[in-house]
Parts: structure tokens; C-alpha cells; sequence
């Protein structure tokens, strides 16, 4: 009987690498190959590296070579996929000798045959680009059983200046909406589901002829297996009034939306090749505020663009507080090479960056610290995601919550499970968090 080896899969960035890593363990799966959680037990490693800044080069390199570590356990085989590879394979192929196998973001159908080269020759492979763009629905979740994220799309065509996601992952790509239905009908009963991709507001542009996102959020949300609908990385140039209506009127679709807008400033926002102004933003906050009662708003900048002056900087504070979002998390803005912004005049230094960064981020807690508050004394649904031993009490998010991402709810109750929700009177806010404890441990 032929080995059935095992495999592990460590998967770095961001949550849409992660769906790429499901859809690798299930070829792996479906050629004979043995998952394990243990990378330390594993004979073949599957490296889903990201490249979208320095620091995450540097990770995915870091984390490879650490890795090769267990070669001289049970370790045979690291295979080398994802961003790094598929934008820097003429670099890192011929350098990062302990790789043994390197393969781009469409090349994951050539899994088991890159590996059986590379068993069989002994010699080092690269099929980068070698693969077809194909959509494929059979995936292996890797997170909570309540829990699944859903990418919609693929690649991106805004071309900000500082992005390298357009020349690593190439154009905007809507997947087919019945594809993606079947991908959803295949999770399982998921609790909630996080619709994902580079810019989910502009769904079906490419594929249709015209935006189709609601209409998908609307088909998703008839699917029986489907709790609720999280929505993130919604652009504000395309966020529709149908969306609006969409996020408002359908009962599955959580009162959220993470809307990345980069910046506040005009001048800096089309140095930045965003589409939109500051006065269109806030416009488009109040909006959502008043057609959505309740709704949380999070929300990226990036501080520290080239040529970004105080001034500049303070602005973006008071919009900040003009806006009052749920949520934010900021940047301090990396100089990719390849990319416009690298070569503008005016780079900010770093400890300039880093400053502005903590203070927008201190003007952010105490907004947040303000809506948090709002919900002392008030009994809010709370999705429990297990216990925190540190603070022992069971840790989980509310409806302005993303996972991962934005804060958590702790609270005491005479027991909880992971998966269920749970009815929470709110004692105590300290930004991002609440503090509480349900009725029956009350009493």
C-alpha cells in the first residue's frame, strides 16, 4: 500500500489567503494526502505566503526558513505558494533553497503532480504561472465550525498608489454567482458568513456587465446552511443605495460594513489614485447612519503618505471624530517598490509615521471608548467564541464586530458553548471591549 503521507499548512496574511489555503488542503485531501494541525508531524509543509508589504516578505521568508528547521525530523517537503512566489518567483526561487516545491496564487491544481516531480527527481520545482485561473469550490475549513469566510473575487483594478495587489493578483475577477452558491451550500451550517475580496462592492463588473452585489448577498441569504451575512471591504465609490437597501431590509445580513477609505484628505486621497473626497465620505457615512439605524462602520487609513504634512494629519483626526466609525485601524504607510508612491517626493520619516499612527489611533479609542459606552446597562446577542484563561471569562463578538479584527465581548455566565449566542447586560466598556455577564449568572 503506497504512503499516505501527511501535511501541514501554514498560511499567512490576510483572510482571503486563508480561503486559497482551504481549497489547497482539499487537493491535497483529494489526491491521498493526510491533514495534520501539527506541522512538527508533517512530512510535506504547505507555505501560503503574502507579499503585500516588506514586513510580510520578510515574514513569509522568516517563517519558510524557520520551518525548513524540521527537516531533520519528519519534514521532506516545504512547498513554497501564494503572493511571494507568483509576484517574486525570478528572486526567491534561486535564494530560498530550503523551498522545495514554489507555486503562484492559480497554480494550486498542480499540488500533486508538482510534489510527485519533486519526489521522484529529487529536484527543486517551479511551476509559478503554470497553472489555470480556475474557480474551485471543494474546500477544507480551517476556522471555528460556525465560521467560514467566502471570497467572491479576485485581483483588483483601482491601481492605488501604493498597492502591489493589482500586479501580484492581477485584474478584478468575479467568480460566477452559481459557483459560489455551491461553494456556500458545501460549508455546512455556518453561523456567520464573511464575504470577502479585494473590493467586494464591485461583484459581477467584470463578469455581468454590471454590479451584481446585492443580488449575490440576496441569493446567499436564501441558502438555508447560512446564519448570517458579514460584509467586508466594501469601497465607498461603489456602495450603492441597492446595497444600502440590501444591508437594511434582509434580516441575514449583519448591520456591519468595513468600508476601507485610506486617507480624509483630498490631496492626498488622489495622490493616492482613491476614487472619492472627504466631503464624499462623510456624506456617505451620515447616509448609512440614517438608512441603517444602529449600523457599525469600520474602516483602514494609512498615515505617513508621501508628502503628508501636520496639517494634514490633524484633519484626519477631526474627520475621525466627524465620522465617529465603530471601529479603525490604522497604518503607517510602507514604500513598496513597484509601485507610483515609491517614487514621490516628501517620503515621511519613519518615526514621523509611527507617531501619527499612535495618535490616530488614541483619537480612534476614545470615539470607540464613547459608542461603547452607549451600551452599559443594555442586554446585547453575543456569538460566544470560547473562554479566555487569562481573564477567565468567555470571550465573544457582537453584531460591530468583525472576527479577528475588532474587539471582543467578555462575559460571565454558569457555562457557555462555542457557537451559540448568548443574551449579555453590558457593565463595563474599555475600548475596543465590553464587559458583562448574562441574566442567569446575574442572578
Amino acid at each position: 500500500m503506497k504512503e499516505q503521507k501527511k501535511f501541514g499548512v501554514i498560511s499567512l496574511g490576510c483572510d482571503k489567503n486563508r480561503v486559497d489555503s482551504e481549497k489547497c488542503i482539499a487537493v491535497l485531501q483529494s489526491a491521498g494526502y493526510k491533514l495534520t494541525n501539527d506541522v512538527r508531524e508533517a512530512q510535506i509543509v504547505v507555505m501560503n505566503t503574502c507579499a503585500f508589504l516588506q514586513s510580510a516578505r520578510e515574514e513569509s521568508v522568516e517563517t519558510v526558513i524557520e520551518t525548513a528547521g524540521y527537516k531533520s525530523e519528519n519534514l521532506e517537503k516545504i512547498v513554497v505558494t501564494g503572493c511571494l512566489p507568483q509576484k517574486y518567483a525570478a528572486e526567491v526561487f534561486p535564494a530560498l533553497t530550503e523551498g522545495d516545491v514554489f507555486l503562484g496564487i492559480n497554480d494550486y491544481d498542480l499540488l500533486p503532480s508538482a510534489l510527485k516531480t519533486a519526489y521522484e527527481t529529487g529536484e527543486r520545482v517551479n511551476l509559478v504561472g503554470k497553472g489555470a485561473d480556475t474557480f474551485r469550490f471543494a474546500r477544507t475549513l480551517t476556522t471555528a465550525p460556525y465560521l467560514a469566510y467566502l471570497k467572491i473575487a479576485d485581483g483588483c483594478y483601482n491601481h492605488c498608489t501604493y498597492c502591489l495587489i493589482p500586479k501580484i493578483r492581477g485584474k478584478y475577477r468575479s467568480y460566477p454567482m452559481e459557483k459560489l452558491l455551491e461553494e456556500a451550500k458545501e460549508l455546512g451550517e455556518v453561523k456567520e458568513l464573511v464575504l470577502v475580496a479585494q473590493d467586494t462592492t464591485r461583484y459581477g463588473e467584470d463578469l455581468y456587465g454590471e454590479n451584481r452585489f446585492p443580488q449575490l448577498i440576496r441569493a446567499l441569504s436564501k441558502l438555508e446552511n447560512i446564519g448570517s451575512i458579514r460584509l467586508l471591504y466594501c469601497y465607498p465609490d461603489a456602495f450603492s443605495d441597492a446595497l444600502i437597501k440590501e444591508i437594511k431590509t434582509n434580516e441575514k445580513v449583519i448591520k456591519y460594513a468595513d468600508i476601507p477609505l485610506q486617507h480624509s484628505e483630498n490631496r492626498i486621497l488622489k495622490l493616492m489614485n482613491r476614487r472619492g473626497t472627504r466631503e464624499e465620505y462623510l456624506a456617505l457615512i451620515k447616509k448609512l447612519k440614517k438608512e441603517i439605524p444602529g449600523v457599525a462602520l469600520r474602516s483602514t487609513f494609512i498615515s505617513g503618505f508621501p508628502s503628508e504634512t501636520e496639517e494634514e494629519y490633524e484633519a484626519m483626526k477631526a474627520f475621525l471624530k466627524e465620522a465617529e466609525l465603530f471601529n479603525c485601524g490604522f497604518f503607517a504607510y510602507s514604500r513598496e517598490p513597484d509601485t507610483a508612491a515609491a517614487k514621490m517626493p516628501g517620503q515621511v520619516h519613519y518615526k514621523t509615521k509611527e507617531r501619527r499612527v499612535r495618535g490616530l489611533y488614541e483619537t480612534q479609542r476614545q470615539i470607540s471608548q464613547k459608542l461603547l459606552s452607549a451600551f452599559i446597562g443594555k442586554k446585547i446577542r453575543v456569538l460566544c467564541e470560547g473562554i479566555d484563561y487569562d481573564k477567565q471569562q468567555f470571550a465573544g463578538r457582537a453584531y460591530f464586530s468583525a472576527p479577528e479584527i475588532d474587539g471582543k465581548v467578555y462575559f460571565n455566565a454558569p457555562e457557555a458553548e462555542e457557537g451559540k449566542e448568548y443574551e449579555v447586560i453590558i457593565e463595563k466598556a474599555v475600548a475596543p471591549d465590553l464587559y458583562g455577564a448574562t441574566e442567569n449568572y446575574r442572578a
